[in-house]
């Protein structure tokens, strides 16, 4: 893990289903082919988590 991941050129994006009212969003970056970075698009300097695609996966089926 790498605490101190610089992600100023990351490629955040939201999902295709979060609309543009401010709702609860949370936003992606892959950080290399081994894992993807997670934030809170409302607040998007107070960090992120930093994951598997297989984690990540798991983790939206939960939600279903």
């Amino acid at each position: 893990m790498a605490p101190n991941l610089d992600l100023t050129g990351a490629q955040w994006r939201k999902s295709s289903y979060s609309g543009d009212t401010g709702g609860d969003c949370l936003e992606v970056a892959p950080t290399s082919t081994t894992h993807i970075a997670i934030r809170d698009s409302k607040h998007p300097t107070l960090g992120h988590l930093r994951v598997t695609p297989a984690t990540l996966t798991a983790f939206v089926q939960w939600l279903k």
